[in-house]
């Protein structure tokens, strides 16, 4: 009987240490985060690039500027320009005041001689050489008026036009500043000062390291067990067989399945289609991108 009993504490043993050696999770997969990847958007040397790999950003800080001289003496040309072409634009009515004026003077002798007429002091033919000389002056008024009008509306059309292209080079200088498009740390530097930049070419590697995400994959038998925002329980490597223990929410469930990946296992190692799920956790600085995680649900 005591034998008996000993064999049986053994057994327990086994098999409470068989069970007991790993966390029965859910599923597995690698912490990741949000990347941007920042770019020139202007095209020169490189004057100043004041990042380093590991330094944490602002949104909008400046942390560099790509060459604009170019630019700037371009723009200081087109300005000159804008100034000759504003000179050219004339007063329409500074430059046709001297035909009101005859036109006023004609409409007074038409009235006198229209005055002298009624009493004979005066012939009918005098009148009408006055009205035709007042017709003549009305044509050549409004002729000089539309040329002039004419000339303004060119004139205005290049400078709305030299304007156009000041705001582009402007927009060109502006974007030649280099600025963080959001918070984060530097991941990665891929340029240096002095070194060339076109337009597209990547300076460096923003990471939010805050907030990151958990990508594992679950099972067809799991999805129906997970919704968007249900809180789940997450495990970081710690080192050894320790792990440390965060509170996550589902962010995002795929709606197609595929096929397992071969570094992720699976709860059914037996699964062939598998969903992607990406959980959020807040980052106390010990979870690392590319740190294997598990999840376990409630």
């Amino acid at each position: 009987m005591k034998t008996l009993f000993c064999f049986a504490i053994i057994v327990m043993a086994l098999w409470c240490s068989c069970n007991g050696g790993g966390e029965d999770y859910d599923a597995s997969g690698v912490f990741e985060t949000t990347e941007v990847t920042v770019s020139a958007q202007g095209a020169g040397e490189i004057r100043c690039l004041g990042v380093e790999e590991g330094q944490v950003l602002e949104m909008g800080q400046e942390v560099g500027y790509i060459d604009t001289l170019q630019l700037h003496l371009k723009k200081m040309e087109l300005l000159a320009n804008l100034q000759v072409m504003d000179s050219r634009r004339l007063d329409v009515g500074r430059q046709t005041a001297a035909l009101r004026q005859e036109i006023a003077t004609a409409r007074r002798e038409e009235k006198r001689y229209a005055n002298l007429l009624e009493v004979n002091a005066a012939n009918q033919k005098q009148l009408d050489d006055i009205r035709a000389q007042i017709a003549t002056l009305e044509k050549q008024f409004a002729a000089q008026a539309e040329t002039l009008e004419k000339g303004n509306r060119g004139a205005d059309g290049q400078i709305r036009a030299l304007e156009a292209q000041i705001a582009q080079l402007d927009d060109q200088i502006r974007k030649c500043l280099v600025t963080a498009p959001v918070a984060g740390t530097v991941l990665a530097k891929y340029a240096e000062p002095g070194e060339l930049a076109a337009q597209g070419r990547s300076l460096f590697k923003l990471g939010d390291l805050t907030d990151m995400f958990l990508r594992v994959y679950i099972t067809a038998d799991q999805l129906t067990e997970l919704k968007i925002g249900q809180q789940v329980k997450v495990y970081a490597d710690k080192g050894g067989k320790d792990r440390r223990e965060y509170t996550g929410t589902v962010a995002w469930i795929s709606d197609k399945a595929e096929f397992t990946p071969k570094t992720i296992q699976t709860r059914d190692e037996r699964a062939n289609l598998v969903y992607a799920v990406k959980v959020a956790v807040r980052n106390d600085g010990y979870i690392k991108r590319g740190m294997y995680g598990e999840i376990k649900m409630d």
